[in-house]
């Protein structure tokens, strides 16, 4: 038997992916996941759940491990730290080439690839990533109930989330790096008439300082590039968020974002391709929604399977 041969691959080995990998082999199909880095995605940044319906507290990397163990249990195979270096998705026996060597078939993908908040790529980032920065107010804002955060961006999202997490927050300062704001009228207003929220415009962070959780940034004035430093119990980051869909460009047919298109059955336009998570265009974008895309997901590539 063709031990490289599957009834189904998962590209992408987040929620969605793991999620998929679960309810594909608890129905007897033969599944590999592929997953470049370590299984979890976007949830291995996160340093606590409190949200995740059913368990009360965990960490993204708990969560991960234990949807990895039971993807396992049901005889899914998973590979990561490896690299996709080449999708074959056209005919009918689907093709995925790992490492420039090791060719995997299957009748039907799923692409569950995630993605990414953009960084500000600036010393200290990744070392307090999920330890003082986050990526979302909806994960992270009761956290920091009673304390002094910097929300970084000027869009809506950064507006709109600012207001929210003074629901939480003691205080909230906008960094921004104009002068102006790149969000709707409304949500710049709603805004400026929060007591709470503090301006620093013309601006940004150009390093993060702290022992096990941020506590002091590095603020670069963009007019003067003169510097000064400020006391902190967290940073929300909100630039723009990107899908991982480098290597599906002009393979499946995406958005003007990069998001993969699908319907509401998580299907894309190629036959036995689907798509699920944040990779996905949709507008919400939680371990919660990304679990649910890879149920769907899983459910339709069974039934797909079972009329082909």
């Amino acid at each position: 038997m063709d031990t490289n041969k599957y009834d189904v691959i998962v590209i992408g080995g987040g929620a969605a992916g793991l999620t998929a990998g679960i309810y594909l082999s608890r129905a007897k199909l033969k599944t590999l996941i592929l997953n470049e880095g370590m299984v979890g995605g976007q949830m291995i940044l996160t340093y606590e759940i409190a949200n995740y319906p059913g368990i009360e507290k965990t960490s993204g990397y708990q969560l991960s491990m234990i949807m990895k163990k039971q993807a396992e249990s049901f005889g899914c195979d998973i590979k990561q730290n490896i690299k996709v270096t080449d999708i074959q998705l056209d005919s009918k026996e689907k093709t995925v080439t790992v490492n420039e060597k090791d060719k995997y078939t299957a009748k039907a993908v799923i692409l569950a690839t995630g993605g990414r908040s953009r960084n500000l790529n600036v010393e200290g980032e990744e070392t307090f990533k999920g330890r003082g920065i986050s990526y979302c107010a909806t994960c992270d804002g009761d956290f920091y109930t009673g304390k002094d955060i910097i929300v970084v961006g000027g869009g809506n999202s950064a507006l709109e989330e600012a207001v929210a997490l003074t629901q939480f927050a003691k205080t909230v300062t906008i960094v921004h790096q104009f002068d102006h704001f790149q969000a709707f009228d409304q949500a710049v207003e709603q805004a400026k008439n929060n007591e709470k929220i503090n301006f620093i415009m013309e601006s940004t962070i150009d390093a993060f300082f702290g022992d096990e959780k941020v506590n002091k940034v590095r603020i670069k004035n963009l007019k003067d590039n003169t510097t000064y430093e400020k006391e902190i119990d967290g940073v929300f980051i909100f630039i723009g968020y990107e899908a991982n869909t480098e290597k599906l460009k002009g393979i499946i047919e995406l958005n003007k974002w990069g998001e993969i298109v699908t319907d509401e059955q998580m299907k894309t336009a190629k036959e036995g391709v689907f798509a699920a998570g944040d990779a996905r265009a949709k507008k919400v974008r939680q371990i919660t929604t990304a679990v649910g895309d890879g149920a769907t997901a899983a459910v339709q590539v069974i039934e797909y399977i079972q009329n082909n």
